[in-house]
């Protein structure tokens, strides 16, 4: 039997999906369910001992309580970090989106519960004709959206909430962070967003340098329980 799939995109980059998805992966490991991450797609590599890897990967991996092969939670790893499609072209590589459903497949096999961080925001181009929201239609994944709370979230948290509709997906729920910490309208941004938005808040994230997935998830909650 697959496990349930869940993507985590955001209003934009660096507005703390990696945190969100590492946290719900721990949540749901915490419930005992088998508990893995997916990062298709990576922009950003550092070299150790010989091997390149990437920070927010690493960060799904250690969270989850399931081994899996390296290869499937991140199929594409490049090593300038930029928009995926720029990235790609300069190592002369090409997103296969067939290739990207079928490792999910196989980390959804193993798993009861599977989180997918995507990159940057709901519609990165990944090459000249696709974007990252064809791949979450493809594979039918309901969103979780990480608003980064600072001027501008809520005109860009609405149009990623019409782009998920749009693409005939469902927007479970999202998640306010709060990652400038000099925005003094950050009660009044998120209230405007819970009226707005039709799916749930999940969770209010301070502003915490170092926050772990730990703390993280001991704010959040699920609407499916497991």
């Amino acid at each position: 039997m697959m496990g349930r799939s869940y993507f985590v995109t955001g209003t934009d980059t660096g507005v703390g999906k990696t945190l969100v998805a590492s946290a719900l992966i721990h949540l749901h490991a915490a419930r005992g369910l088998r508990t893995g991450g997916m990062k298709p797609v990576a922009s950003g590599a550092l070299r150790q001992d010989g091997q390149w890897y990437n920070e927010d990967v690493q960060a799904l991996q250690a969270v989850a309580n399931v081994a899996l092969p390296a290869a499937l939670v991140n199929p594409y790893l490049f090593r300038r970090p930029t928009a995926p499609h720029i990235a790609a072209a300069e190592e002369r590589r090409t997103i296969d989106l067939d290739h990207l459903a079928r490792c999910h497949a196989q980390l959804q096999a193993a798993c009861e519960m599977l989180i997918v961080e995507g990159a940057g925001g709901f519609m990165v181009p990944l090459d000249r004709h696709h974007n990252s929201d064809e791949l979450v239609a493809r594979l039918g994944l309901p969103v979780v959206l990480v608003v980064g709370i600072r001027l501008g979230c809520i005109n860009h948290a609405l149009l990623t909430c019409q782009a998920v509709e749009a693409r005939g997906l469902t927007l479970v729920g999202w998640v306010a962070n709060l990652i400038d910490a000099l925005e003094d309208q950050a009660d009044a941004m998120i209230e405007s967003l819970a009226q707005r938005l039709q799916a749930p808040l999940l969770g209010r994230l301070p502003w915490s340098p170092g926050m772990t997935a730990a703390q993280a998830a001991a704010r959040l909650t699920w609407p499916d329980p497991a």
